[in-house]
């Protein structure tokens, strides 16, 4: 997959800045603190993505009745 597919289109996105930002001069530590805090970014929108399944399923489960 490349990853043009899947980015925003918006050349200003923060996402599209974050990866092209050039990480040859970062330290190990700076590269360690950038990963912890994207795979707390991770762990956030992992829980909006369940939250709004959970919340679609139950608005499903009221109307159903």
């Amino acid at each position: 997959m490349d990853l043009d597919d899947i980015l925003p289109k918006n050349p200003g996105d923060p996402l599209v800045l974050l990866l092209k930002q050039d990480l040859d001069p970062m330290s190990v530590e700076e590269l360690q603190a950038r990963i912890a805090a994207l795979e707390g970014e991770i762990v956030r929108a992992k829980g909006k993505i369940e939250r709004a399944v959970n919340h679609r399923a139950s608005a499903d489960a009221l109307f159903k009745r």
